[in-house]
């Protein structure tokens, strides 16, 4: 009796780990980084609010206007690191700075069934790029999210499954121009290399039409000029005059380079010095890459090479490289452009539509624009 007792409990215990091995998993096919939620360093998995929603039958296409900008690098490296712990099925696609490419891989991913965009629209001078994307989103019922580059409201609002998730593009220039003014008022004199009471900056744009360098560009000096005003200084003077076309130098090919602004520095650099006594006594970036191409033009002519003299260069975005050259003395500050938050926010948006087909239903915590659905990402100051 004890034998027989003994054999049925065996086979008992056979039966229940023969259910568990064949009810063990739900991947429901493809690759299992792209169908299968990673997990973190703790052992977490980091998808908490898709409500049970499937992201797996997710496909994403994710369109960048330029891999080599140092930014969007920077947040193409997070959010696909998001991507993969959710376990969504996505694609990267470089613009290279072309629209017409763009435009062209929109349709090509559509084609191919992804049934969501998230779009770094590559030109924001107008929204017709944008409406041209949300048009093609549109016809075939597809949620779109624009990130990083602005473009007016009116693109956004034409399609319900549409968001945008960037910065309040005035706040980055008004934050600069804060940090130039307050750097200048605390070390004026030795600033200013031939003591003519004024400070000779050059500015670097970035790209015409622009939002965010628009923007840049005009409340970085405004602001500065308006406090070095009120405390009795003069306002600053751009290094090429009044009889200048413009008071900002651009990138031709749009891409925000440090390259376009070493070129640039190396050429103004052989003819404004302090033997000619008209040396640029400040440099302003509307981005951090064309800060280094700058401080490299600087290092090579003897200035911020962590001794002897230091023009006071600013940027904005706050990339590692930026904060290494700021820990070391050879840039001054930048404005910290969050990349992980920006991600973040937009894979939040993801997950809002993959749980209940709504972008913006979770965001009530995200600073957003009154009169559409933009979601602005704040920056910070970084002086290091």
């Amino acid at each position: 009796m004890k034998m027989k007792k003994v054999w049925a409990l065996l086979l008992a215990l056979a039966m229940v780990f023969s259910l568990v091995a064949c009810g063990g998993g739900n991947n429901k096919g493809g690759n299992d980084k792209q169908n299968t939620p990673q997990t973190d360093n703790d052992g977490n998995t980091p998808d908490d609010s898709t409500g049970g929603a499937d992201l797996s039958s997710l496909n994403v296409g994710v369109f960048y206007y330029n891999f080599s900008d140092v930014y969007i690098s920077t947040v193409r490296a997070e959010m696909d690191a998001q991507l993969d712990a959710l376990g969504v099925k996505y694609a990267d696609y470089d613009g290279n700075t072309t629209q017409s490419t763009q435009m062209d891989q929109v349709n090509t991913a559509i084609t191919n069934g992804a049934n969501l965009l998230i779009v770094n629209i590559v030109e924001n001078s107008s929204p017709d790029a944008a409406q041209n994307v949300i048009n093609a989103a549109k016809e075939k019922d597809i949620p779109v999210i624009f990130f990083n580059r602005d473009f007016d409201k009116s693109a956004i609002n034409s399609y319900e499954k549409c968001a945008f998730v960037g910065t309040d593009p005035a706040e980055a220039g008004h934050m600069q121009g804060k940090m130039i003014a307050d750097y200048l008022l605390a070390n004026y004199e030795a600033t200013d290399l031939n003591g003519d009471g004024a400070i000779s900056y050059v500015m670097f744009k970035g790209q015409e039409g622009n939002v965010e360098a628009e923007y840049r560009t005009q409340y970085s000096v405004e602001d500065a000029n308006a406090q070095l005003t009120g405390a009795g200084k003069a306002e600053l003077t751009y290094y090429g005059g009044d009889s200048a076309a413009s008071k900002y130098l651009v990138d031709p090919n749009g891409a925000w380079s440090s390259a376009a602004a070493t070129n640039y520095m190396d050429t103004i650099l052989a003819e404004y010095s302090e033997t000619n006594n008209n040396m640029i006594e400040l440099v302003i970036c509307n981005n951090d890459d064309m800060a280094m191409g700058a401080i490299s033009s600087l290092q090579t002519a003897g200035y911020n090479n962590g001794s002897g003299k230091t023009i006071p260069v600013f940027g904005v975005d706050a990339v590692q490289n930026a904060k290494d050259a700021i820990a070391a003395g050879s840039m001054t500050g930048t404005v910290a452009q969050d990349a992980v938050g920006m991600a973040t926010s937009i894979v939040t948006l993801l997950k809002n539509f993959a749980n209940d087909g709504d972008l913006m239903s979770n965001t009530g915590d995200m600073i957003i624009d009154p009169d559409s659905a933009k979601i602005r990402v704040p920056y910070a100051a970084y002086l290091g």
